[in-house]
Order: C-alpha cells, then structure tokens, then sequence
C-alpha cells in the first residue's frame, strides 16, 4: 500500500516572519524618527528618561505575566552575567541618546548613515573579538566604506560623530549580547531596570516645570515611548526565529534608508555633494558585502547538502 506523502507545509510561518521582520525595520526606519521628532521641544535626554521608565512598565507586565519572576533571575544568572548587562546598558543608552539628540537636531541623514555603516563594523568586531575570517569581498567592502568615511572627514574637516557614535555603540552592543546569549526581551528589561533609578532621579529632578509639566499630547507620546521601544524589538525576535541570516541581513537596510529619505525629503536636511560620494561608497560597500554573504551561504548550504 502506497504510503500517504505528508502534507505540504504551509508556507504562513515564513511569510508572517517577513512581515514581522520588515515591520521592525520600517518601524525603526520610518515611526521611530518621527515619533522622536514629534518631541523635539523636550530634550534628549528627558525622551530617554521617559523611554527608560515606560520601557520598564511595559516590558515588565508582559514578562512577569508570562514567564515568572524566576524567568528573569535564571536568565542574569550570576554576577558576571549582570555586570556584562550594566555595559550594554551604557552602550544602549549612548544609542538611544545620540540617535534622539540627531533625530530632534536635525541630523536624521548622519545617523541614517551610522546606521548604514553599522553592518560593516559588525564584520570588523567580528575579525577582532571573534575570530572570524575575514574573506576577499569583506575587506574590500570594508576599505570602501572607510574610503566614504574619510572623504567626509576630509570635505567636513570633522569627524562624523553621530554616525559614528551610533555604528560603534550598536556594533559592541551587538558582540556583548552575543557573547553573553542572553534573552532579548529579558535583556532589554534588565538594562532598563538599571537605568530606572537614574531615570527616575532625573525625571524627579525636573519637577513639575519639566518632566510632569508638558500637555496630554506630548505626556500621552511621552508614555508611549515604551511600546515605540519593544513592539520593534519583539516583532524582529519572530522575524530572526524563522528567517535566514542572509534575509535579514538585506531586510536591515529598510531603517537607514527609510531615515535618509524621512531626513531629505520630509524634513529637508541637506544633502550635500560630499554626503552623495560618502553615501555612494558605503551603498557599493554594502552591495559588495551583501554579494559576498550571499555567496558564502549558497557555498556553505551546496557543501552541507553534498555530505
């Protein structure tokens, strides 16, 4: 008797995981700059104070309610886990505050371009702390867009440091959390909490007149700097359980992109003769970089499947 084949996964999974993954980008490249936007009249640093402490409230209920207490104690573990926490937490919060600061500054199209920058020195990070080889097409890749960097160094005659202060602190985010294996959310809740009572201090500090002293819109944004924070975060968790690191490597290229057009055409930043050749240098970067990825995985997927 025949056996009857199994039936034909559905193909809903994966498609749901784009979306959530794409949701995340374009929420980081699209809502985000102008959300933050919308605030520029409170400073950076009181935008962070309330994202911190609405993080926290958010975050918390949702983790207590479905995973416990104990979920968050087995998941910092010891104290070497929780000091490695306390330097994400610096490194996140100079990410949020530079970025906030750029996006009510009117420095949209440089952090677009950390942003940008970020996935090549991702790959050096890589090379220096983890070992990893660094093939033809990455070195070359990396040598342009540092070509890119350095031509607006020389046009400026200052260093981009927005740009670079967003790719270097995401960057080493990035290779502390991997290093430390520890579960986003919770992570996210964990270097929340450490910042709380600073937040908290800071936003005590400035008494009525500041912090409790702005009208229902701006309060009402202000609170919803929580959930601006973790629907992108856990909508790209989805996203990364199901996808390919090579779809998601070309789905992160969605925020940076959606940032510099937000910074250019709605908002009118300048875009100069020298932002056009930065920005050619790293767009070549990246589609060497994105070749070679490409590459690699297709030789790496052929290899598995011919043992």
């Amino acid at each position: 008797m025949a056996q009857t084949p199994p039936p034909a996964k559905a193909p809903t999974s994966t498609t749901a995981a784009f979306v959530a993954a794409l949701a995340s980008y374009l929420i980081w490249g699209l809502v985000n700059p102008v959300f933050f936007k919308s605030l520029g009249d409170v400073g950076a640093v009181e935008i962070v104070a309330h994202r911190v402490v609405w993080t926290v409230v958010l975050v918390g209920i949702g983790v207590l309610a479905t995973r416990g207490p104990a979920a968050v104690v087995a998941a910092v573990g010891n104290w070497r886990r929780l000091g490695i926490l306390v330097v994400t937490t610096l490194l996140v919060t100079v990410n949020w505050t530079v970025f906030i600061w750029a996006v009510v500054n009117s420095r949209l199209v440089e952090a677009s371009l950390g942003y940008f920058i970020n996935p090549l020195v991702n790959v050096l990070l890589g090379v220096l702390f983890l070992n990893e080889r660094l093939s033809r097409g990455r070195m070359l890749a990396v040598a342009i867009a540092a070509a890119g960097v350095g031509s607006l160094v020389v046009s400026y005659g200052a260093v981009p440091w927005v740009a670079l202060s967003l790719a270097l602190s995401f960057g080493f985010y990035a290779l502390v959390r991997k290093k430390a294996a520890i579960d986003p959310v919770i992570g996210l809740l964990v270097e929340t909490a450490l910042l709380l009572p600073a937040a908290l201090g800071y936003l005590l500090w400035l008494g009525s007149d500041g912090a409790f002293g702005h009208g229902w819109g701006e309060s009402t944004l202000l609170v919803l700097a929580g959930p601006m924070t973790a629907v992108p975060l856990v909508l790209f968790m989805i996203g990364a359980s199901r996808l390919t690191m090579t779809t998601l490597g070309l789905l992160q290229y969605v925020g940076p992109t959606g940032q510099l057009l937000l910074g250019v055409l709605v908002y009118g930043e300048a875009f100069t003769h020298s932002h056009a050749i930065t920005f050619a240098c790293i767009w070549v970067a990246l589609a060497v970089f994105t070749a070679d990825a490409v590459h690699s995985h297709r030789a790496t997927t052929r290899t598995a499947a011919a043992e």
